[in-house]
């Protein structure tokens, strides 16, 4: 594969938009065809260690301790970019993805092993793919899932010992994040092939939530279905004790950036209400997603049309009246610290959403 083609409905995340070209390393071939990549994300102990202006996450290969005072600049001080020639002669060698094994079988665990040694303790490895068409979105890293896993690495100790449901939960990096402090984690999404690769991404993080005997199970939940998936043929099934377990124990649900489509939003406010009208205690939901602004024919304008739905639903359901249940929705402040690597732009939004029996 000499180039990466994108066609009009492809779409590619900021995160691995920025990411250093030397990271772009092919694993495989997922079971569709796609390229499969590995990134590697520090979690910052310190988080005076970050620079928000720089959207790309910390690889091992960056350069520490750089100066900004050495960057050329011009006579006003802008900075001096070096522009390709017009001629169109460039000496730069022409970057591509290299693969590394086309086999749809994963590595073994004494490979994997073998491939990170020392140093695993702050590094969070994920599987991903880049440049997808909007149905597979889930399959990229977005900076809501930062956002949100920020937020829960900041609120350790409300989230130490309990039961929570991601919705949407893509390639798990939140539910990854969450089970650090959590008891258990239920990571949901829809699709065999993004969920095989969330479950890979469990398996490559287990020393994060392991020791404190934490559990994160990988389950099919399809916000357009009317029930969860019982049928043991499914790969990714709920068992009817994971199902009680999920109604009597869950005080959290978290979503990240999972609002980019009106019919998929609906679902998820439908299932979102769905679930804790019938969780036995008081839930509290965090839902984080970017405002993606977009000029449009239809406008002639620059609108956004997916937020301005999805606030809606939060409004409808905050407004609810079913007699059983009442919903609190408060914007939560984007003034915890940082612990990734990402532009913490101000389009990113944290929501509270408070889920209380009458």
């Amino acid at each position: 594969m000499d180039e990466v083609t994108f066609k009009s409905d492809t779409v590619l995340s900021d995160v691995h938009l920025l990411l250093p070209n030397s990271s772009h390393l092919m694993k495989r071939l997922n079971g569709v065809g796609q390229p499969v990549f590995i990134s590697k994300f520090r979690i910052l102990q310190n988080c005076d260690e970050k620079d928000s202006s720089v959207g790309s996450p910390i690889h091992e290969h960056e350069r520490e301790g750089a100066d900004v005072s050495d960057v050329p600049r011009d006579e006003d001080g802008d900075l001096d970019v070096v522009r390709r020639p017009r001629n169109g002669t460039c000496h730069r060698d022409a970057v591509c993805p290299v693969i590394l094994s086309q086999s749809a079988t994963t590595l073994s665990d004494q490979d994997e092993d073998s491939e990170e040694g020392d140093g695993t303790s702050d590094i969070i490895r994920i599987e991903h793919t880049m440049a997808t068409p909007l149905e597979d979105v889930g399959k990229q890293i977005w900076r809501g899932a930062f956002l949100l896993a920020d937020f829960i690495l900041s609120q350790v100790n409300l989230f130490k010992g309990a039961t929570v449901l991601e919705l949407g939960a893509g390639t798990g990096l939140t539910s990854i994040v969450t089970a650090m402090a959590a008891k258990t984690v239920y990571c949901t999404d829809v699709g065999v092939d993004l969920l095989s690769m969330c479950q890979r991404n469990v398996n490559l993080n287990k020393q994060h939530f392991e020791p404190q005997e934490s559990e994160i199970r990988v389950r099919q939940l399809d916000w357009l279905a009317d029930d969860f998936c019982t049928d043991p043929d499914s790969e990714f099934c709920w068992t009817e004790a994971e199902i009680a377990d999920l109604h009597d124990n869950t005080a959290f649900v978290i979503a990240a950036d999972v609002c980019y489509d009106d019919d998929l939003t609906d679902g998820l406010f439908r299932t979102l209400y769905r679930i804790t009208s019938n969780l036995r205690c008081p839930s509290i939901t965090y839902l984080s997603l970017e405002k993606r602004l977009n000029f449009t024919l239809r406008h002639m304008d620059v609108s956004c049309e997916a937020y301005d739905h999805f606030r809606h639903c939060l409004d409808q359901l905050e407004q609810m009246t079913d007699g059983k249940n009442t919903f609190t929705v408060e914007a939560v402040k984007s003034s915890f610290p940082q612990f990734f690597q990402y532009e913490r732009v101000e389009q990113l939004e944290l929501w509270k959403v408070t889920a209380e029996r009458l």
